[in-house]
């Protein structure tokens, strides 16, 4: 009878003694090695297909800034002060980064739902905050490798001048323009049941978004109406405060206060789509059923 009574006794004294009741997790504090395991695991993966995820992009790049310079930028054309060339590199290194962090972050959840394993993402004991940020991290690290990869490449291509003039827009557009990029990438990967999902949010949002953002050109030679369009697109304030940061010139407005302004409405921005994807991974939205 006294053996009998030692399980009863074990159970109370565990429950009495700290523990947490089954289903709730033991971690009472931040979690830094699971999130810093999980964010391993993200840039390993890209890193072990590195041609396909890093050097790849950065040869369609180059490809695109040859076949725009061929085809719009002969005959010493300037743009805002610059040669075509120095123009539009700025942007494509933009927009190879912001193409790519939305890629790496797109796929790993909606993967883990095709392929049955999104129960490790699920069930480590890393908090919804945890896995948003290890998540994005890994996604806005690649992009940061494309972007190096491209803006190393470009520095050899003839004509192309990229001097640094405004380190904290270079810094503070391209890391939030990857971290936004990110966050949407997630929230794709949520929505997403099948990878022809993601294509038709690649292929309807992202890319028209990018390709009329200003990459190639500067809004001002626009209708008044799309103008006022482009200004409503985010990647635009990207593009053009990543570009300030090397010409010392951008599209946003003709003060520096226009791209300051430009630089609150981008971190704004990512404070409320992260806010919102957020509140979807807590409720488990389309990831647990």
């Amino acid at each position: 009878m006294a053996d009998q009574s030692l399980p009863a006794q074990g159970v109370s004294t565990r429950r009495s003694g700290g523990f947490a009741p089954p289903g709730q997790p033991h971690f009472r504090s931040f979690n830094r090695l699971g999130m810093w395991t999980l964010y391993m695991k993200e840039v390993r993966r890209f890193f072990k297909v590195q041609t396909q995820t890093i050097w790849a992009p950065a040869v369609s790049t180059l490809l695109f800034l040859m076949i725009f310079t061929l085809a719009m930028g002969r005959g010493d054309r300037q743009i805002l002060g610059v040669n075509f060339a120095s123009f539009v590199a700025p942007g494509l290194i933009a927009m190879g980064m912001l193409n790519n962090s939305f890629a790496n972050a797109s796929f790993s959840l909606l993967a883990g739902k095709i392929q049955g394993t999104i129960v490790d993402y699920l069930m480590p004991p890393l908090s919804e905050i945890e896995l948003l940020l290890a998540m994005t991290a890994a996604a806005v690290t690649r992009a940061i490798c494309v972007g190096l990869a491209v803006y190393g490449a470009m520095l050899l291509w003839p004509g192309v001048e990229l001097t640094i003039r405004h380190p904290w827009a270079i810094v503070w557009f391209g890391l939030n323009g990857a971290f936004l990029l990110a966050l949407v990438g997630l929230l794709t990967s949520l929505w997403a049941e099948k990878f022809d999902h993601n294509a038709a949010v690649t292929n309807f949002v992202i890319m028209p978004l990018s390709m009329l953002s200003g990459t190639f050109y500067v809004i001002s030679n626009l209708a008044p109406a799309f103008q006022a369009v482009s200004r409503v697109n985010p990647i635009f304030y990207i593009i053009s405060g990543f570009r300030f940061g090397f010409l010392g010139q951008s599209d946003i407005g003709d003060t520096n206060v226009a791209v300051l302004h430009g630089a609150i409405y981008l971190g704004v921005l990512n404070l409320v789509v992260a806010g919102v994807v957020y509140a979807l991974l807590k409720s488990g939205w389309k990831l647990k059923s």
